[in-house]
């Protein structure tokens, strides 16, 4: 049996999962979200403390009465009160989160020569896999700039592209569909990836240099960050002009501004709802793609 066969046997628990990818110090972004209650509730805590019997226990009493179990997959500055890219301290993991193509598309990565072997797969829900690579010395623009490349090249939900998302914790059980299913995280290697270990090309119109050698060819006019508002809008405009349906793009907003925004359901439908009337003005369809694949799951399947 190889190393790959063998290690693929081993399945994580919550608390080793959370203490093998962050230091005991590390500050870290619980979330848990109930769909039906639509109550949210963000903890920003450390990964000791996370991965203590007492906090395990509150997951699965929440978990138990309707939560779904969501963490952060790159620590947060020390005095960090919220999840956003400015709290990020350092990233420690690039990401895929495979909604379409089941074991072939996991062969696919696995057996690829662009990318390193993952360090652990998430199976999320039946056929469904989020792949995790543990990395270190990557800024964060050239760290989404990775992410993106690889959810094209691989199929992966081009919404799992940020450094703040958050990935299901294995060993709770997926409240998104009639049947609960207990996430499983395979650990698969241990090493600690660089960005040489990843063959993609991100040296195009998304990626960090490419920008940089734009905007000094361009007459300045504003800043060229944006705003997570910005972010949120840029995200619904092309989710709408290419067909994904409204009710999906807003709870893939919602859910992502989870403990950012006090009510991120009505900003999530507010900025949805401005989207939506501009693309009407300017005649661009914006309904429901029979032909095309929906964008993904709405926090992570």
């Amino acid at each position: 049996m190889n190393e790959a066969e063998n290690s693929s046997t081993s399945l994580a628990s919550p608390s080793d999962y959370i203490l093998d990818n962050f230091g005991p110090t590390d500050r870290i972004a619980m979330l848990l979200l109930n769909r039906d209650s639509g109550e949210t509730i963000q903890r920003i805590t450390s990964a000791q403390k996370a991965a203590s019997p007492e906090f395990q226990a509150w997951l699965r009493y929440k978990n138990a009465n309707g939560s779904d179990i969501y963490m952060g997959m790159n620590p947060l500055r020390q005095n960090a009160s919220t999840r956003t890219k400015e709290d990020i301290e350092s990233i420690r993991h690039v990401y895929l989160d495979l909604d379409h193509g089941g074991e072939q598309a996991l062969s696919s990565i696995r057996n690829s020569s662009l990318v390193p072997k993952p360090n652990y797969v998430l199976t999320s829900s039946p056929g469904k896999f989020q792949i995790i690579w543990k990395v270190e010395g990557m800024p964060l623009p050239e760290a989404e700039g990775l992410l993106r490349a690889m959810s094209r090249e691989f199929g992966g939900d081009p919404a799992a592209t940020d450094a703040t998302r958050v990935l299901r914790l294995p060993g709770f059980a997926n409240k998104k569909y009639g049947t609960d299913f207990y996430v499983k995280a395979h650990k698969e290697f241990g090493e600690t990836y660089q960005r040489r270990d990843f063959k993609l090309d991100i040296d195009a119109q998304d990626s960090p240099r490419y920008n940089h050698h734009e905007a000094t060819n361009r007459v300045p006019s504003r800043p060229t960050h944006l705003s997570q508002s910005e972010h949120d809008w840029a995200f619904a405009k092309r989710a709408l002009a290419r067909g994904d349906d409204p009710d999906h793009v807003i709870r893939q907003i919602a859910e992502h501004r989870a403990g950012e925004k006090s009510d991120p359901e009505n900003y999530a439908r507010h900025t949805v709802s401005k989207v939506l009337a501009q693309l009407r003005e300017r005649n661009v369809p914006a309904t429901p793609s029979s032909t095309k694949q929906p964008i993904g799951p709405e926090m992570e399947h």
